[in-house]
């Protein structure tokens, strides 16, 4: 398996943010780490030795991203306005940097679909959702879709439009609809065991079916705790079956 791993100063984040990439064709498949995590969080909890068949194979292409959690939600000592801030200059160097970077390492036409599980499976919906011209779809796994879980009561606009639960019923404009309805790969699934929330997932499923929006909503048994175990028996199942 190739493994490079590249940084950059951001001009979005005013960092340097580095992103670990595997594989050398395929799709392009956008990691997102959970809660206070980094870019190569998925390689130490052994999901990409889980992928090798699937990038070996020339499948996919992963690509890793760092996350700006403890800058944002995560983050205690800082202004809730603050928090929201950062959140959206994420949202542009994903859109504005990460994008691009995988045009420039793929192809134009490479499909992208962004990817993550607790809180990296908000952001990957998050990310899809506000940008279906940039990015093909989303694998969510143990997601929550309402941001408020992590504002502590905070509540603003850019809160609501960073929140999908939120934003998704009021939305009504046919080139943001008719995009997101034309993917393919808008998979949520969730377990129903330890510290998972599969009612908040089917909450958030309904929001989809109420605007047409098809996707695949899987929802594992009792069995299935919000852990490192269900993302790499989760994430090789979808991309084995539904790609």
């Amino acid at each position: 398996m190739e493994k490079q791993i590249t940084s950059w100063f951001s001009p979005s984040l005013n960092k340097d943010m580095p992103i670990a990439t595997y594989g050398h064709y395929g799709f392009a498949l956008l990691m997102i780490p959970t809660a206070g995590a980094d870019y190569l969080e998925y390689e130490r909890f052994q999901l990409i030795q889980e992928l090798l068949p699937f990038i070996n194979s020339g499948k996919l292409k992963v690509y890793s991203i760092d996350s700006i959690n403890k800058e944002s939600w995560m983050n205690n000592e800082m202004l809730p306005e603050h928090k929201a801030i950062r959140q959206n200059q994420f949202n542009n160097y994903v859109f504005n940097e990460v994008v691009p970077f995988i045009r420039n390492t793929s192809s134009n036409d490479t499909f992208i679909f962004t990817c993550g599980a607790s809180l990296g499976a908000l952001h990957a919906m998050n990310l899809f959702l506000k940008r279906p011209d940039l990015l093909n779809g989303t694998i969510s796994m143990s997601g929550v879709y309402d941001l408020t879980e992590y504002t502590k009561g905070f509540w603003d606009e850019q809160v609501y439009y960073n929140s999908p639960m939120h934003y998704i019923p009021n939305l009504t404009d046919p080139w943001y609809l008719d995009k997101i309805r034309s993917s393919n790969h808008i998979h949520i699934y969730s377990g129903s065991g330890e510290f998972e929330a599969p009612e908040a997932n089917r909450a958030f499923s309904q929001v989809l079916w109420n605007k047409g929006i098809w996707h695949d909503l899987d929802i594992w048994g009792n069995d299935i705790r919000h852990d490192w175990p269900t993302w790499r028996s989760m994430l090789p199942y979808i991309l084995h079956h539904k790609f």
